[in-house]
């Protein structure tokens, strides 16, 4: 029963995350509260994927250059944690460190443009408003662009939609544009092993919504108003995002689905479909473009006295 109650406390965080892809991380909780080891099969499973993980960052950073930060942003998103870092497949990200990497990128002039480059289900809902503020504060210092590579869901898109531009992969997606959490009412199962728990509290609401009893009428209310909050907060930093109404975001854009390239680009959920080297290429031809005349036939000078 202890293995219950803490997945019920687990899934009562309200999540901004694809609800298949929270499988993989109650799984790890499962194995958490038993206190099982992992299998060798899992861990090395796991070191594989890690290894993976670091060889992409690095092979974007280097595939860059041209005064091109590369932001990874992969993994399931929590505010401070690794939380899932034993998790096989994408791991996690943390919304402070991201953030931390981004003042970086912003500060140094060497960096003239930043990508995001986004592979993640979402995740919880706490710090990713603070970091989308961020990125929408850098805007207007230099450019920030995203990628979906391959996938922006959920929290990850509610980051990616305040970049200056958003794309996606020919065959990503991105959406999920919901909040949601759980309710786990265990008073029967508890019954039926002979456990009836008293819980002593003080103040009127501080034990509502436990996995103890049933869900009453009131507290019901109270966690679905928690999360219209989220929900409210995020379909209107996307709307801001992506320059278009609050009520378009609610009444399109998948309405909690994940959408392929083609439809996220019709429901104008991203800027357009692209590659990561073309994204890259782009950003290039833009930073030439941008760059001052003067400027422009400084480098050139440089040039012909290198040659």
């Amino acid at each position: 029963m202890k293995r219950e109650l803490l997945l019920a406390e687990f899934l009562a965080t309200p999540w901004a995350m694809m609800p298949e892809r929270l499988a993989a991380v109650t799984s790890v909780m499962n194995r958490w509260s038993r206190g099982d080891a992992a299998t060798q099969a899992a861990l090395e499973q796991v070191a594989a994927d890690q290894s993976a993980r670091n060889a992409r960052r690095q092979a974007l950073a280097n595939s860059a250059g041209n005064g091109i930060a590369v932001l990874p942003l992969y993994g399931v998103v929590t505010q401070r944690g690794n939380m899932v870092d034993d998790v096989s497949g994408p791991g996690s990200v943390s919304t402070q460190l991201f953030a931390t990497a981004l003042r970086d990128a912003i500060a140094d002039p060497a960096v003239g443009s930043i990508l995001i480059d986004i592979d993640s289900p979402g995740g919880s809902v706490y710090g990713v408003a603070e970091l989308a503020d961020e990125i929408a504060a850098a805007r207007s210092q230099k450019p920030v662009v995203a990628i979906a590579n391959s996938l922006a869901a959920s929290a990850a898109y509610w980051i990616g939609a305040q970049a200056t531009e958003l794309y996606v992969t020919p065959g990503g997606e991105v959406g999920s544009i919901g909040v949601w959490q759980a309710h786990f009412d265990y008073s029967e199962a508890m019954a039926a092993e002979g456990v009836k728990p008293t819980l002593i509290s003080a103040g009127k609401f501080k034990v509502e919504g436990n996995p103890y009893a049933p869900l009453d009428d009131e507290a019901r209310s109270f966690l679905q108003s928690r999360t219209d909050d989220y929900y409210a907060a995020f379909t209107k930093a996307v709307a801001k995002g992506r320059g278009v109404a609050i009520s378009q975001v609610r009444e399109g854009m998948g309405q909690g689905r994940v959408l392929g390239a083609d439809a996220a680009l019709a429901e104008n959920m991203v800027d357009g479909i692209s590659t990561f080297s073309d994204a890259i290429r782009k950003m290039q031809r833009d930073a030439k473009s941008s760059r001052p005349k003067a400027s422009r036939l400084a480098i050139a000078c440089r040039e012909l006295e290198i040659m």
